[in-house]
C-alpha cells in the first residue's frame, strides 16, 4: 500500500491523494487550488496519469474537493466517480458552477487585459468549460453511507457521515495484502458537533492509518455566544448605520445555515423585515437540494419541517439567479442583506458587492467561513487598509466582523474528539487540508496528548504504508 499527498499539503485547499492498494490506482478527492500562492497548480497537468486511475473516490462536494474533477476527466479520467447521493447532486452544480466562472472570469479579464495593454497565457482561457463539467457529471455514481463497496476482491471502501455539509463522507479503505487486513481512513472534513443542520461525525474504534485535516488545528472556535443573538446585533447596528451587510457565502451549507437563522430572527422580529438577496445561483439550487434529503439534516431542523416551517424561506428572501438580477441588487434602496460566493472572495459575484461597499463607513462585511491564506477574504480579515479588486485598490473603510459559531469545520476540540473514538493508536497519522503552522500546532499536540506517530506531509511526498 503506497499513499502520495498531491494536494492541501501544508495549506488548505486543493485536496487530492494517490492511494496504490490491491493492484488498484485509487484518487481520493479531485480538488481546487484557492490561495493565489498555489494557484498556477491547478493548470498543471494531471500529476497521475489519468488512463492509470482505476477509481475516483469523492468525500464531499466543496470545490477544493471536486473542482479539477472536469479537468481530470478532459485529460482522460474516464472511470467511475463514487459518491453519496447528495454529494452528486451538489457536485455536478459546483463543477457547473466552477465552468461559468471560469469562462466569465477568462472573458472579463481578457477585456480588461486588452484594455490594459497587457498579454499572458491563462487564465485568458478558461481552465475548463460547461461542457467539461457536464462530462464529469456523467461519471458519478452512487454509494450509500454504511455499504461497504468492494473495488476489487481485496479491496473495499466504505463511505461514513462526516458531518461536514450535506454527503459529506470518511472514506474507510480495507484492503487485504499478503493475508494481512489494513485499513486506512480519510477524514474528509470533520464537522462540528451539535450543528444546526448536519448530524455529528461518524467516530471509528480502529484504523491503521489516518489521513485528517487540520484547517482549525491550532485554536478552538472563538466563543460566539447564541449565534441567533450575535447575527441579530449585527444586523440591527448595520440597519442602523444605513448600509449593507454583506457576507461572502460559501454555497453549499454555510447559505443554508444562513438562512435558517435569519427565517428564525425574521420570524421573531428580532431584525426588521428587510431584503435578503441570496445571490448565488449555485446556492439556490443547494437548498433545493437541501430539502430533498430531509433524512438526513439534523433532527433539531427535521422537527422544524415537521413544524409546517420552511427554514430556508421566509418574507424579504430574494433570489438572485441572473446576472441582471445580481446587478439590479446595487440599485435597490434602504439596507439589505447580501449573501454572495464565493466564500473566501476569490471569484464569483461577492466581488462585485465588495466594490460597492467595502468603502462605506456605513457597512458591514461578515465572514462566517474559514479563509485560507492569500486569498481576499484573509487579506480583509487580517486588517488590510486597502484590497485589490478586479484590478482596482479599495480602501477598506466597512466594519469587518467575523462568526466562528456558522463553521462547518470542527475545531481542535473537535478533531480531538474525533481522534479520541479510536480506541488503539494508528501507525501513523497524517495531518493534511491545514496552513502548514496550523498542521504542525496540531501535530505537536497530537503527540503530547496522545503519544501517536504523526506527520505532516509534504506536496507529493510518497509514503509506503506497511
Amino acid at each position: 500500500m503506497r499513499l502520495q499527498f498531491l494536494g492541501a499539503n501544508r495549506q488548505v485547499t486543493g485536496s487530492r491523494y494517490r492511494l496504490d492498494v490491491g493492484g488498484l490506482t485509487l484518487l481520493i478527492d479531485c480538488g481546487m487550488y484557492q490561495e493565489r500562492c498555489c494557484l498556477e497548480r491547478n493548470w498543471e497537468d494531471s500529476p497521475v496519469d489519468p488512463g492509470a486511475i482505476d477509481r475516483l473516490l469523492l468525500t464531499h462536494a466543496h470545490l477544493d474537493h471536486c473542482g479539477l474533477i472536469p479537468k481530470l476527466v478532459r485529460e482522460g479520467y474516464g472511470g467511475r466517480i463514487l459518491a453519496t447521493p447528495p454529494t452528486i447532486d451538489l457536485a455536478r452544480i459546483v463543477m457547473e458552477d466552477a465552468a461559468r466562472i471560469q469562462e466569465e472570469d477568462a472573458e472579463h479579464k481578457k477585456r480588461r487585459h486588452k484594455r490594459e495593454g497587457r498579454t499572458g497565457p491563462h487564465p485568458l482561457v478558461p481552465l475548463y468549460t460547461a461542457e467539461d463539467a457536464h462530462a464529469a457529471g456523467a461519471l458519478l455514481q452512487q454509494v450509500q453511507y454504511g455499504k461497504p463497496i468492494a473495488l476489487s476482491d481485496d479491496v473495499t471502501v466504505t463511505w461514513h457521515d462526516a458531518g461536514h455539509i450535506l454527503g459529506s463522507a470518511m472514506l474507510e479503505i480495507s484492503a487485504r495484502e499478503n493475508g494481512e487486513l489494513k485499513r486506512i481512513i480519510f477524514s474528509g472534513d470533520v464537522g462540528e458537533w451539535d450543528s444546526p443542520l448536519m448530524r455529528d461525525p461518524t467516530t471509528f474504534p480502529h484504523a491503521d492509518y489516518i489521513v485528517m485535516e487540520s484547517t482549525y488545528g491550532d485554536q478552538d472556535h472563538a466563543d460566539d455566544g447564541d449565534v441567533p443573538d450575535k447575527l441579530a446585533r449585527i444586523v440591527n447596528e448595520t440597519v442602523e448605520r444605513g448600509g449593507n451587510l454583506v457576507i461572502p457565502t460559501f454555497a453549499i451549507d454555510r447559505a443554508q445555515d444562513l438562512l435558517y437563522y435569519f427565517s428564525r430572527l425574521v420570524g421573531e422580529n428580532r431584525i426588521p423585515h428587510l431584503g435578503v438577496s441570496l445571490d448565488s445561483p449555485m446556492a439556490i439550487n443547494a437548498t433545493t437540494i437541501y430539502k430533498t434529503y430531509k433524512y438526513l439534516l439534523d433532527e433539531e431542523t427535521k422537527s422544524f419541517l415537521e413544524a409546517g416551517k420552511h427554514p430556508f424561506q421566509f418574507p424579504g428572501l430574494h433570489l438572485a439567479r441572473t446576472r441582471e438580477e445580481s446587478q439590479r441588487i446595487n440599485s435597490m434602496s434602504g439596507s439589505r442583506i447580501i449573501m454572495a460566493g464565493s466564500g473566501m472572495c476569490t471569484g464569483g459575484r461577492i466581488k462585485y458587492h465588495l466594490r460597492r461597499n467595502i468603502d462605506r463607513e456605513e457597512s458591514t462585511i461578515l465572514f462566517v467561513g474559514y479563509q485560507a491564506g492569500h486569498t481576499l477574504g484573509r487579506h480583509i480579515v487580517d486588517g488590510a487598509k486597502e484590497v485589490r479588486i478586479h484590478g482596482r485598490m479599495y480602501p477598506v473603510r466597512a466594519r469587518i466582523e467575523r462568526m466562528y459559531g456558522l463553521s462547518a469545520h470542527a475545531d481542535r476540540s473537535g478533531l480531538m474528539r474525533w481522534l479520541g473514538g479510536f480506541r488503539s493508536p494508528p501507525k501513523k497519522l497524517f495531518l493534511t487540508h491545514g496552513d502548514e503552522d496550523v498542521s504542525e500546532s496540531l501535530a505537536s499536540h497530537v503527540s503530547g496528548q496522545l503519544n501517536w506517530d504523526v506527520l505532516v506531509p509534504e506536496y507529493e511526498q510518497i509514503i509506503e504504508l506497511h
